[in-house]
């Protein structure tokens, strides 16, 4: 309980900092606030690693896309991974709840970074230009898309039937999708204590190229990731 209460005070502490640090950047161009993102990545794991003692496993890496526009559809267990897979992929763009953009200036961040949000389980106007809003992005940067299927955090030992929206965003891009897999639940839960000595496995799957139907695409994804998340946890 110590350990888990003193990891907590010390981690928001270093991200209420480098958001103070770079509160300047906001007035800059996007790629300055982008690194920011990916130094509170780095100071996650730092903060686990020296504070909880745990180990981060990264498999996998040989898997990763490269040469081609692809976007990512990640197991979602914890906050960890919306901070550490900035240390894995290059400047990622994210598709997020709007009530995140609401937040005094960590809301700010998200809207320069250029976040796409969603008003989950609503049809509103704004929901309707999503898909164009993601197609735009994609096209004119290099950034990849994150996208968590299972639509919020769950449990480790929870399978919830993944959001269709991740089907038509598949279908809109016409890009590959990268699958990552990771039980961070077991460490950073939604709910309760921090666990310490414990090891984060994050598992970078074999992509899945575009040329399935909708349906086929879908089945093949949640497969994918919940037979790796067996494995795993």
């Amino acid at each position: 309980m110590i350990r888990s209460l003193l990891f907590s005070i010390i981690f928001f502490i270093g991200i209420i900092f480098i958001s103070i640090i770079f509160l300047p950047t906001l007035i800059l161009p996007q790629s300055f606030v982008l690194y920011g993102g990916r130094l509170m990545g780095y100071w996650a794991s730092f903060c686990l690693r020296l504070i909880l003692s745990v180990e981060i496993e990264i498999l996998g890496k040989e898997n990763l896309i490269s040469n081609k526009k692809f976007f990512i559809a990640s197991s979602h267990q914890s906050m960890f991974e919306t901070f550490f897979l900035q240390t894995i992929f290059k400047s990622p763009i994210f598709v997020l709840k709007r009530e995140l953009l609401q937040i005094p200036v960590f809301g700010w961040y998200l809207k320069k970074i250029g976040s796409i949000s969603i008003k989950r389980n609503k049809v509103t106007k704004d929901n309707l230009g999503f898909f164009e809003d993601i197609r735009k992005k994609i096209d004119y940067s290099n950034r990849p898309l994150i996208i968590f299927p299972q639509g919020t955090r769950a449990k480790p030992d929870e399978r919830p039937q993944f959001k269709k929206g991740i089907s038509r965003i598949y279908e809109e891009l016409k890009i590959s999708c990268q699958p990552i897999v990771m039980n961070s639940g077991y460490v950073w839960p939604k709910n309760g204590l921090k666990r310490s000595n414990k090891k984060i496995t994050i598992s970078i799957l074999p992509s899945i190229d575009y040329g399935l139907k909708k349906n086929e695409f879908m089945n093949i994804l949640e497969k994918t990731i919940y037979t790796e998340l067996d494995k795993i946890n």
